[in-house]
């Protein structure tokens, strides 16, 4: 590689290893409730660095009319907003998780503009300009993605955002894995472009089930809420009332399936590398989960696991797609 190539591609590199943690974050926030720690944005209850004790709480820095409008649209009283009532809603533990999510997410927008930089850099040939916009169109990604992360605080996690918000992710991760794949330079295999399909197939299957998962994680957050304090074992029963989570939990089996035929068929080309071992793992992993989250209880480290598994099971796959499209048969 380049000079160019190769500070191009540490770019992308980075962004993607934040965005994936950021997701593994993102789901440590949803799962301890603390989406809301944070009242505002870009400020933390008015400030950059947010206090640790409720005593340092600037009333002063605070704006009411924030927390008037958000009492209007989850439907309480907004002249029930007083400094006191403020104070009540301070939670120290969710405070700093949610600033530490914020704080996970900068070195995403730094890399995904040095990426967008080091893209004007490039060598020029075919895949410079193609190269440029699909940088462009990540960083701005990553902007639409932040502005999403200023309506899920101001809506006060109003359902459908936090799904877009993740389905946005994951079209980021397969972007970032394409760029990658392209400056890489890596030999493509020998044989494997018949298996392309399948697991463009499964990609797709993953993406799916990943976007019906987090309408599923809306409802556990209702669930949260509305049995607060309550063993969540008996959450299933409820749970399994929704249609959506029927489809989720039974499609889940389809992915199962399909990775064992995938498996099978790399294994008869000679090609069950890495990635085939990576995603067997990975889902064989996703299976006890969700058994786990099915039979037993909806527990918080699980679905944290389960949500952060899914975006390492989108990147594999990406990669994977992308190396065996290029196989010469």
């Amino acid at each position: 590689m380049t000079k160019g190539e190769k500070w191009f591609h540490r770019m992308i590199t980075g962004v993607l290893a934040f965005v994936v943690l950021l997701v593994f974050v993102g789901a440590i926030v949803r799962a301890t409730g603390a989406g809301l720690g944070c009242p505002d944005w870009p400020t933390c209850w008015g400030q950059l660095i947010p206090p640790w004790k409720v005593e340092q709480v600037d009333l002063d820095k605070i704006n009411y009319e924030r927390f008037e409008r958000k009492a209007s649209r989850l439907g309480r009283d907004p002249s029930t907003v007083t400094p006191e009532h403020i104070l009540e809603s301070f939670n120290p533990v969710h405070t700093w998780t949610e600033f530490i999510n914020r704080l996970t997410s900068l070195p995403v927008g730094f890399f995904s503009l040095g990426a967008v930089v080091a893209s004007f850099f490039l060598p020029r040939n075919r895949l410079r300009r193609r190269l440029i916009i699909l940088a462009i169109t990540s960083l701005l990604i990553v902007l639409i993605n932040a502005i999403m992360g200023a309506m899920v605080v101001y809506s006060g996690l109003k359902p459908g955002i936090i799904t877009v918000h993740l389905a946005l992710a994951f079209l980021l991760i397969f972007l970032l894995v394409y760029c990658r794949c392209m400056v890489s330079g890596q030999a493509p295999f020998p044989v494997g472009k018949r298996l392309a399909p399948w697991v463009w197939g499964l990609l797709a299957l993953v993406m799916v089930e990943g976007i019906l998962g987090s309408q599923v994680r809306e409802m556990t957050d209702k669930l949260a809420k509305s049995h607060l304090g309550e063993a969540r074992e008996g959450w299933i029963g409820e749970l399994e009332q929704s249609f959506i989570y029927l489809i989720h939990r039974s499609f889940s089996w389809l992915i199962v399936l399909l990775m064992v035929v995938i498996a099978w068929k790399a294994y008869v080309m000679g090609i069950f590398e890495k990635r085939a071992k990576l995603m067997s793992a990975f889902v064989f992993s996703m299976m006890v989960m969700g058994l786990v989250l099915a039979q037993i209880g909806v527990f918080p480290w699980v679905q944290v696991l389960h949500v952060g598994v899914a975006s390492l099971m989108v990147t594999v796959l990406c990669d994977w797609s992308l190396v065996l499209q290029r196989a010469k048969s």
